[in-house]
């Protein structure tokens, strides 16, 4: 926790908190705090993994949160995973490394292949929700709600983490933490693949 997160730097906790729909035990272990960084020191502290992780899924910037939401899916990957949602975790990536409506449209394509239960394929989802609009070309634009990006990502960083083994939850939530504060300080947050 002595990492400084400069991609959260002065993230207030205000405009995050409605979003969170925390339960009393954790919004109690956060009462008093300003920052969206002390908030996520103590739910850790206060072991609230799960609601630490869709606070760091709402807090940090759009294309940070898709690249981490990839790491936590990638780290829990099955062997028999679907190519299609293999290829809506690549089209998520690519569209962190190069974010233009072509590859937030592709995205969404990919997510659309799709049986939409996987964190890959909820990533490539998030990605289309971090646009201007959610409207077909050519048609007027309907801007998405802000907040549905974060939500659709904690959502599957918390899929991710189930999976295959439910029983590990915590201790993928904390090492998905642990990959989240390294994105959040400036690094990549890799995770390897869980044996």
């Amino acid at each position: 926790m002595s990492q400084t997160l400069t991609k959260l730097t002065g993230k207030g906790l205000a405009p995050l908190q409605p979003l969170l729909k925390l339960p009393e035990a954790a919004a109690a272990a956060v009462q008093g705090c300003q920052l969206a960084t002390e908030a996520l020191d103590r739910l850790e502290a206060g072991g609230f993994l799960m609601e630490a992780a869709r606070l760091l899924a709402h807090a940090l910037p759009r294309r940070e949160a898709v690249w981490w939401t990839c790491m936590c899916a990638s780290h829990t990957e099955p062997p028999d995973l679907p190519e299609a949602d293999r290829s809506a975790r690549a089209a998520a990536e690519q569209w962190v490394r190069q974010p233009n409506d072509q590859n937030r449209i592709a995205a969404k394509q990919q997510s659309d292949a799709t049986g939409q239960s996987t964190p890959e394929s909820w990533a490539a989802m998030a990605v289309f929700f971090c646009g201007e609009s959610i409207t077909p070309e050519g048609q007027p634009k309907v801007p998405p709600k802000p907040h549905i990006a974060g939500r659709t990502l904690g959502g599957a960083v918390v899929l991710a983490a189930v999976r295959t083994d439910p029983k590990r939850q915590q201790d993928r939530l904390r090492q998905f933490l642990e990959s989240g504060r390294s994105i959040a300080a400036g690094g990549v947050g890799r995770l390897e693949h869980e044996q």
